[in-house]
């Protein structure tokens, strides 16, 4: 028996991410004046003043074993931020620091999920969420939004369908990634009240609900019309707001009762976030809401140059996306979004992720992240009109 023919069916299972592939591609490729889109990350990097307050405690010895659930001055800072950006009163007993968003996601779902449960997400979807399921065990389902117009929308009447007796919770990414749909404070009721219907858990994955462009400082969330009692563990991260995404430091916001079990999740994977980050953490919250004031604008700014150029080609079918930082575009004349990728990196030095490693739904289109400086986003922009023109 070979070395890989004794590992696990699970471990086996685990796909290579289609995103992974296109960056590997495009850096073997080695093009100077290559425009990376590929990713959910900003150009910009970890402002000073958050790098200033890590690096202070990572000198100053804090380096020890910390606290499994999160430093009490970050735990607390976090409390804060959702007091003043989601008009909520939660105490720092309901807040837990994990290392990064992806490790929120696998908490949760393992908190929820065992062998032979089921999850329903919603598709297109960030392909790391359907691995988080499956490596529980679990068997994902996905319910493809509709795409009418450019525009993404939810059947809650299919959403219920495929409601079974196995099933055990709802994972709602709102706004999403890849496709930018937001749902609306009617969305949320209405899939809250199937949830309470049939007694599943929603994971509510909020990474992206600062970026919104609603006309509202955030986009709405289940903490809008959620009882105490509602049986919801909300799932965040550093890395989009902050430009952190290489500290990998994210966060849950669960209710109490779950808090111990939490715990334990965290000591048996990666027995706590490093103290000196944390710190940094906690600058990022309490300092920072100008810094990300400037990350959702440049993200606003870069959104309506890339989708105006692109939609005035006549060959993109898309709307501007209400929330995250995605452009997910159907264009004419594609219909292999991996090979489209490989293709326009080697051809224009403009690096997409494909639809189709967002699962069901995706098969057709193109993500491009435009969370960068809008010079350079619309440059991609002027050579992906030039491309699909030709085609």
């Amino acid at each position: 028996m070979s070395l890989l023919g004794s590992l696990s069916s699970r471990a086996l299972a685990a796909p290579e991410s289609g995103i992974v592939e296109i960056i590997t591609h495009a850096r073997i490729g080695g093009r100077d004046d290559l425009i990376p889109l590929w990713a959910g990350e900003g150009d910009l990097p970890s402002p000073d003043f958050i790098n200033r307050a890590a690096s202070d405690a990572l000198l100053g010895g804090e380096t020890f074993y910390t606290w499994q659930r999160g430093i009490p001055e970050l735990r607390q800072a976090l409390a804060d931020y959702y007091s003043r950006h989601f008009a909520v009163s939660l105490p720092p007993e309901h807040f837990y620091v994990t290392g990064s968003g992806m490790h929120a996601i696998m908490m949760a779902v393992q908190a929820i999920c065992g062998p032979g449960d089921e999850m329903i997400y919603l598709s297109p979807t960030w392909p790391n969420i359907v691995s988080a399921i499956e490596l529980s065990g679990a068997v994902a389902t996905g319910l493809p939004l509709e795409f009418t117009g450019g525009k993404w929308s939810l059947d809650l009447n299919k959403l219920e369908a495929m409601i079974t007796p196995k099933t055990r919770g709802l994972f709602v990414n709102t706004p999403s990634n890849p496709t930018g749909w937001t749902a609306t404070k009617e969305d949320l009721a209405a899939i809250l009240g199937l949830a309470r219907k049939h007694g599943l858990w929603i994971i509510a994955d909020e990474i992206y609900s600062r970026y919104y462009y609603g006309g509202a400082v955030r986009a709405p969330s289940f903490l809008d019309i959620a009882e105490p009692n509602d049986r919801i563990i909300y799932a965040n991260s550093f890395s989009k707001n902050w430009s952190m995404t290489g500290w990998r430091v994210g966060w849950l916001v669960a209710p109490p009762e779950l808090g111990q079990v939490i715990e334990n999740l965290i000591q048996y994977s990666n027995s706590g976030v490093a103290q000196f980050m944390q710190r940094g953490a906690v600058v990022a919250l309490n300092e920072g809401d100008a810094f990300v004031e400037e990350n959702i604008e440049r993200a606003r700014v870069s959104r309506d140059i890339l989708c105006d150029m692109l939609i005035a080609t006549n060959r993109v079918q898309t709307l501007k996306p209400e929330g995250a930082i995605y452009a997910f575009l159907k264009v004419d004349g594609i219909t292999d979004s991996r090979a489209a990728a490989l293709d326009i990196v080697d051809k224009i030095g403009v690096a997409l992720a494909p639809g189709s490693a967002f699962g069901k739904g995706g098969e057709n289109f193109l993500r491009a992240c435009f969370l960068r400086n809008p010079k350079h986003v619309e440059e991609a922009a002027d050579r992906l009109a030039g491309y699909i023109k030709a085609l």
